[in-house]
């Protein structure tokens, strides 16, 4: 089986990082770079689009709500074209710095709140996905599986990749446990081990209330803010190949 292993990088911007870009850029092999508003910089995403070349990394956009003090985490009322526009600024601006280094962007990724708000309005999805697919149709978009937003994409005819996240709980309808209340996030080392074996060995994941549910993906995310981000993906890429898998980038496993 071929597995997907990526991780959110170049969210710091200046001279501030949230963990070590160029060890991660080693263990993954797809990173979605931050763009600029939630996190990110020019020079950021210069630095991250050429360590992704250097390592064989498939490169992605990470775009997310202009939100720098909350991280892109918390919902902001803007218009349905005004996050349109805002996303399409943050894809452009990537694909036009990896085109200057002679590499694609291949993928996307919402990131925290813009994500959120595309997810649970159709509407909204078939405007992003819309747009997306006129910029490039070839890009694969990253999604949760039976989402809005991959029906979206399949509506516009653009290629998905369902995402197991190693470092979050998932509650019995398959949904992401917000963030801030106990047990989120995922942040030991064994428990994190033994998820990411269950969903490789049987394709299931543990509910934070105990039960056992279905977990179709294709892709690993281990988000590069999570306390010990690095050891976190080093654990999921040993677990990867323990059992036979191998990685490969997001552009060859989406359908």
């Amino acid at each position: 089986m071929k597995i997907d292993l990526n991780s959110d990088m170049g969210e710091g911007f200046g001279p501030y990082r949230l963990c070590d870009d160029e060890a991660m850029m080693k263990i993954v092999s797809s990173a979605n770079i931050a763009c600029g508003f939630h996190g990110g910089d020019p020079d950021t995403m210069g630095r991250m689009v050429r360590l992704a070349k250097q390592n064989g990394v498939g490169i992605g956009a990470h775009p997310g709500l202009p939100d720098r003090l909350g991280f892109g985490r918390r919902e902001i009322p803007f218009q349905a074209d005004e996050l349109r526009q805002q996303m399409l600024y943050q894809l452009g601006a990537l694909m036009a710095i990896a085109r200057s280094e002679r590499v694609t962007v291949s993928h996307f990724s919402f990131h925290a709140a813009m994500g959120n708000m595309v997810n649970r309005d159709p509407v909204l999805a078939d405007l992003m996905m819309d747009a997306i697919a006129t910029v490039d149709a070839n890009l694969v978009v990253f999604v949760t599986a039976d989402s809005e937003i991959q029906q979206a994409a399949k509506r516009a005819r653009l290629k998905t990749l369902a995402l197991f996240l190693a470092d979050r709980a998932y509650d019995a309808s398959g949904k992401l446990v917000a963030r801030g209340l106990p047990g989120a996030v995922i942040k030991g080392e064994a428990a994190v081990r033994a998820r990411v074996r269950k969903f490789l060995v049987d394709g299931t994941v543990e509910t934070i209330d105990g039960a056992v549910i279905a977990m179709p993906a294709r892709s690993i995310l281990v988000h590069s803010d999570t306390p010990g981000a690095l050891d976190l993906a080093g654990i999921v890429r040993g677990e990867i190949e323990a059992t036979g898998a191998t990685l490969a980038p997001a552009a060859e496993l989406a359908d």
